[in-house]
């Protein structure tokens, strides 16, 4: 047998004090007998009934367990890595308040939405850099997602073959033990749609060989907004400020190649929550399991007889002084 509670020091020393009390009322109730010159013999019913019911309550509040039995428990594992471009067009403001702090926002979502799975934090411009790694910490995810900004990386564009790469790897070094492959892995890739790198398909290819599926978020519009910078706004060689539009046609491509799909979050919708439910949707396919020992908690037949022992006790009454 095995208990789900355990008896502390403040319980014994209220059970004490109870056991103190009750002490001292049979002495009273026996000295008002003396008086009259007559047993109180009944009180000692009393006094086994009350503790006899007490002593069940305990137990019944202690959770007594038996009946162990074996039980398959099945759990399922995904490992996710989010990766976010922090290239100086996210600056823009085409959506409020600016492009990135409308990433970060729908991140912090994500991540409240999959606080069971391991999440990981990739950030990406023309290269790519492990910002977290998978973790169960929602704490220190959110903490590094509040902290993104544009000038952590130094700009040059943006370019998806980097990051891809380096998901590829990390996801790849999470999936040697059988256990572990019978994870789903997915990258959800945040950017604007500038995508001014190499053809992407190879890598696309590799990713689906690995059963890795990628899920694209666009952020922005097509009418597009200048890029703040300094006080002013960027310009280019011509002197002419730089005007950036969302791209989605790669973001397209990309999620098309790896089984994944594209979503968009722009000035007047917001399609995260699709996002969430097609990554749900995929948790089935991929789990783990164990068997576990499982106990039953029996509280309910101490507490009956606890409750029916309170009944008679209630019902039956004792003459202590007969006159």
């Amino acid at each position: 047998m095995t208990w789900y509670q355990t008896l502390t020091l403040l319980e014994i020393l209220f059970g004490a004090i109870f056991f103190v009390l009750y002490i001292g009322y049979l002495l009273r109730v026996r000295r008002v007998a003396q008086f009259f010159k007559q047993r109180p013999h009944g009180v000692w019913i009393k006094f086994l009934l009350r503790h006899l019911y007490l002593l069940l309550l305990v137990i019944a509040i202690l959770g007594p367990s038996f009946g162990a039995m074996k039980k398959e428990i099945r759990t399922i594992g995904k490992d996710l890595y989010i990766a976010v471009d922090l290239s100086k067009s996210m600056d823009a403001t085409d959506v409020q308040p600016s492009r990135l702090e409308k990433a970060k926002r729908e991140i912090l979502r994500l991540i409240s939405r999959f606080n069971s799975d391991r999440i990981g934090l990739i950030i990406f411009s023309d290269e790519a850099y492990v910002q977290s790694p998978l973790t169960f910490d929602q704490n220190a995810l959110q903490l590094y997602t509040q902290t993104l900004r544009t000038s952590l990386l130094p700009y040059s564009g943006t370019n998806y073959a980097p990051v891809m790469r380096l998901a590829l790897e990390k996801l790849q070094q999470k999936s040697k033990s059988q256990e572990e492959e019978q994870k789903a892995r997915v990258l959800v890739l945040i950017s604007d749609g500038e995508d001014f790198g190499e053809d992407v398909s190879q890598l696309a290819h590799q990713l689906q060989e690995e059963n890795i599926r990628v899920y694209t978020l666009g952020i922005g519009t097509t009418q597009g907004s200048r890029i703040p910078e300094g006080n002013g706004y960027k310009i280019d060689h011509e002197g002419k400020e730089v005007l950036t539009t969302l791209k989605p046609e790669p973001l397209v491509q990309l999620a098309e190649l790896t089984g994944g799909a594209y979503f968009e979050v722009n000035d007047r919708v917001s399609e995260v929550s699709k996002l969430i439910s097609s990554i749900n949707k995929i948790e089935g396919e991929l789990r783990e399991s164990k068997t576990v020992d499982v106990t039953a908690n029996k509280y309910v037949y101490p507490l009956a007889l606890a409750l029916l022992l309170i009944i008679l006790d209630i019902l039956i009454t004792v003459k202590l002084i007969r006159i």
